[in-house]
């Protein structure tokens, strides 16, 4: 049981601010240094092997394809679709964020980044509109939630490496659970809108010749899409090459059809491509040795028999396990509790016969909504920072579309279907 130390040791850090792999790190390192007889070179090995894995490729790509997406001119196109989908709708703006964050969940790979980018192109708008500044930043980041669980999302990625489960699975895992949760927040802004009193942003259905000028502008964005999703769906190709063809058409499309892409934006994106993947292949390195070691102290074993001493029923377990994210999501960087959580929690699954696919998107909306909850969200801490809202005005007039997120989770939970129908 000397594996346990490691725990409170990357808690301690993590509450002292620390980076979440140098945490990690010092954790592990106390365990080789003074709980194992295991040699420090063979600790060393165990750092380095896993940045050997090609599969982790995806993720620059991922990374830098979100990047690229500005200034290629595609998400001001698929402003424009989304407007033309639902914006004739009650409340047709808040439909409209909704809808472009489903759009660039399926293209982008980080919900950072899309919350950034929607409060600097439609919040403005929607204030113009009438919507009050807290509700615009609720709808904004709520909806962003959507781009961890819709592919190509970097969390599903993370969670394929570290559970050892298919990435392309997770994928398409995600394809589901990520339209509902679109459909559920419709649902929200459109009983708030009317509660509220919000227009529709057209006063008009599109015409036919709108309706074709639209789909024109936007249909390489679309085609994006169809290259990632159905180009894995169908085994053309991998998670990785999906991401190198998708980065190259994009870079093709912003410099030669939409032609708005410089050469400044590029350097810039390969250099913030460069730091962002520096971090996650840190934190990757440092989980699996964590991996390892509970491996080798038979950690997983131990929870499972402790779990199963519990409870054998998955059902109580599941609905134990969202409570429990739902608070440690509360203080815990979630990529950190995935990391943690998932090598001791897979012998688990394996007992109860709950699929590793179907607990990795209920643990991917578990800690996606730990984003949103003070006093760690990162996503409620950069929009109520971008928007200049409160954080007890964000609560206050975001509780609708956090309840439609909640409800969202307990629908993926009880219902495996929704993730594994297209596996």
């Amino acid at each position: 049981m000397t594996w346990i130390i490691i725990i409170p040791i990357m808690l301690a850090m993590f509450m002292l601010n620390m980076r979440i792999y140098l945490a990690m790190f010092a954790g592990i390192l106390g365990y080789f240094l003074f709980f194992s007889p295991v040699p420090l070179a063979i600790a060393v090995q165990r750092f380095m092997s896993p940045a050997e894995n090609a599969s982790l490729l995806a993720i620059p790509f991922f990374v830098l394809l979100g990047t690229l997406l500005g200034s290629a001119g595609i998400a001001t196109r698929l402003l424009r679709l989304a407007d033309l989908l639902v914006g004739r709708l009650t409340g047709g703006l808040g439909h409209t964020n909704v809808m472009l964050s489903t759009l660039m969940g399926g293209i982008s790979a980080s919900n950072l980044a899309d919350a950034a980018m929607m409060c600097r192109m439609i919040v403005p708008e929607m204030e113009r509109q009438g919507y009050k500044r807290s509700i615009a930043a609720a709808i904004t980041a709520c909806s962003s939630l959507i781009t961890p669980i819709i592919p190509p999302g970097i969390a599903l990625i993370i969670y394929g490496l570290v559970a050892d489960v298919s990435i392309g699975s997770m994928f398409v895992a995600g394809i589901l659970p990520g339209l509902m949760c679109c459909a559920l927040l419709l649902i929200a802004v459109w009983l708030v809108a009317r509660r509220e009193g919000y227009k529709p942003s057209r006063t008009t259905w599109p015409t036919m010749r709108e309706t074709g000028t639209t789909l024109l502008g936007a249909w390489p964005a679309l085609f994006l899409v169809v290259v990632i999703v159905g180009g894995i769906r169908f085994a053309i190709f991998t998670p990785t090459e999906a991401g190198a063809i998708a980065t190259v058409t994009t870079l093709f499309i912003g410099v030669f059809v939409y032609r708005e892409m410089r050469l400044r934006d590029v350097t810039q994106a390969f250099a913030e491509t460069a730091r962002q993947t520096a971090a996650v292949l840190l934190v990757i390195m440092t989980s699996s040795a964590l991996a390892w070691i509970f491996t080798l102290e038979r950690a997983g074993v131990s929870m499972a028999e402790f779990i199963t001493a519990l409870t054998t029923n998955p059902y109580v377990f599941l609905l134990v396990i969202n409570i429990a994210l739902l608070i440690l999501g509360m203080f815990i960087e979630g990529t950190a509790l995935m990391i943690i959580l998932v090598p001791l929690l897979k012998p688990v699954l394996v007992q109860l016969g709950i699929d590793p696919v179907h607990f990795g998107l209920i643990m991917i909306l578990n800690l996606s909504i730990g984003t949103l909850t003070p006093p760690v969200g990162t996503v409620l801490l950069l929009v109520c920072n971008l928007t200049r809202v409160s954080i007890v005005d964000f609560v206050r007039d975001g509780w609708p579309f956090l309840l439609a997120i909640l409800l969202a989770l307990l629908l993926v939970t009880y219902v495996p279907f929704l993730s594994l129908a297209l596996v």
